[in-house]
């Protein structure tokens, strides 16, 4: 059974750092890609980062550019969110995607989210 697990979110202080991890378990024979979304109160859920895991290549949404900082262990099945100079804006719950492969076919978990509160 495949398990996404979030973890490392809390409170900080604004301009402060903070680093999510994201764990993929269970089954998995690869992994395509993995990614970032963030849902803030009222609004919707909105991509923030991808981990791309066939080319390595990482991509960012304008808003956190600059700022965050997607990269995978060495295993493989882990990304982290490094995330820098944090402000207000960017309090949210931080989901999870992971693109993997079972056997030859294709399919996607989320996890459960993990609070990020920006405040002083």
């Amino acid at each position: 059974q495949v398990r996404v697990v979030e973890s490392g979110g809390g409170l900080v202080q604004p301009g402060g750092s903070l680093r999510l991890s994201c764990a993929a378990s269970g089954g998995i024979s690869g992994i395509y890609d993995m990614k970032w979304y963030r849902q803030a109160p009222g609004k919707e859920r909105d991509w923030v980062a991808t981990f791309t895991a066939t080319s390595g290549g990482t991509n960012y949404a304008d808003s956190v550019k600059g700022r965050f900082i997607i990269s995978r262990d060495n295993a493989g099945n882990t990304v982290y969110l490094q995330m820098n100079s944090l402000k207000p804006e960017d309090t949210a719950v931080y989901y999870c995607y992971a693109g993997v492969r079972i056997g030859t076919l294709r399919y996607d978990f989320w996890g459960q989210g993990t609070q990020v509160t920006v405040s002083s």
